[in-house]
C-alpha cells in the first residue's frame, strides 16, 4: 500500500475539494493508493470523487491520533 499523507488544513469545502482532485488523479495514476490527513473536508470530497470510478472500492477510516481526528482514504481493486 502507497500512502500519501499531509498535514494541510482548508478552511473551505471547495478549497479541499480542489486538492481533493489532484489526489485523486495521484490515485488514479496507481501513483498512491490511499491519502491521511487531518481534515475531514478533503477526505469527503476524496471519496465522493472516488466512489464515481466503477473499478475501484473505496475504503475510509477515522482514527484518533495524539487527540486529532486523522482521516484515511484508500483504495482497492473491484474484486472478479
Amino acid at each position: 500500500m502507497r500512502w500519501k499523507r499531509e498535514d494541510v488544513v482548508f478552511e473551505s469545502l471547495w478549497e479541499s475539494e480542489v486538492w481533493a482532485d489532484s489526489i485523486a488523479n495521484e490515485i488514479y495514476g496507481r501513483t498512491i493508493d490511499g491519502y491521511i490527513t487531518p481534515d475531514y473536508k478533503i477526505a469527503y470530497a476524496l471519496s465522493f470523487f472516488l466512489g464515481s470510478v466503477p473499478y475501484f472500492v473505496v475504503h475510509t477510516e477515522k482514527k484518533v491520533l495524539d487527540n486529532v481526528f486523522i482521516y484515511k482514504v484508500w483504495v482497492t481493486p473491484v474484486p472478479d
